[in-house]
């Protein structure tokens, strides 16, 4: 089965990564937490930990099948730094899926990797989603190529179902 890098960091949207992990590891995934540096992040809403088990500046795209990278403000703190940006970058470069929700298109607009896609996210990003260059969905979940990506929680089984399918 497939070997899911997540990248995640501090105040991530707890439904976001919950419920997606459970369904991946059910489907015999492995995940492998990717941050920028070890230790345990938190949830911003109901507070579940998540222990970071690799730097993401110690790995490479080709350690893994595909990327999930869940909402919350995560991922904006995660644009912050160039080591995640500069994987994110490595990682669209192999073409693998790259599954993201709601606030998760911020790391995708600073790595430049939106021009000329579709996708959707939080209502908030739609602007940003825009000028970045791509095409801009309001659906529960929107595939284009190997980016699959989600506006909120609702989404959540619409981008479990795509996200599976993906990584068949």
């Amino acid at each position: 089965m497939a070997k899911i890098g997540v990248l995640i960091e501090n105040m991530f949207e707890d439904s976001e990564y919950e419920k997606p992990a459970v369904a991946f590891k059910k489907a015999n995934h492995e995940l492998v937490h990717l941050g920028i540096k070890k230790g345990i992040v938190q949830g911003e809403k109901a507070g579940i930990k998540v222990k970071v088990e690799k730097a993401v500046s110690d790995v490479v795209a080709d350690d893994f099948d595909a990327l999930f990278i869940p909402g919350g403000y995560s991922p904006d703190l995660l644009r912050s730094h160039d080591e995640a940006v500069d994987f994110v970058k490595q990682f669209a470069a192999t073409g693998k899926p790259i599954l993201f929700i709601c606030h998760g298109a911020q790391l995708l607009i600073t790595a430049d990797l939106l021009k000329g896609r579709r996708v959707t996210g939080w209502k908030s990003i739609i602007q940003d989603i825009k000028n970045a260059g791509a095409e801009y969905l309001d659906q529960e979940v929107v595939e284009d190529g190997n980016f699959i990506s989600s506006r909120y929680p609702a989404d959540i089984p619409a981008f479990i179902k795509a996200s599976l399918d993906k990584l068949k």
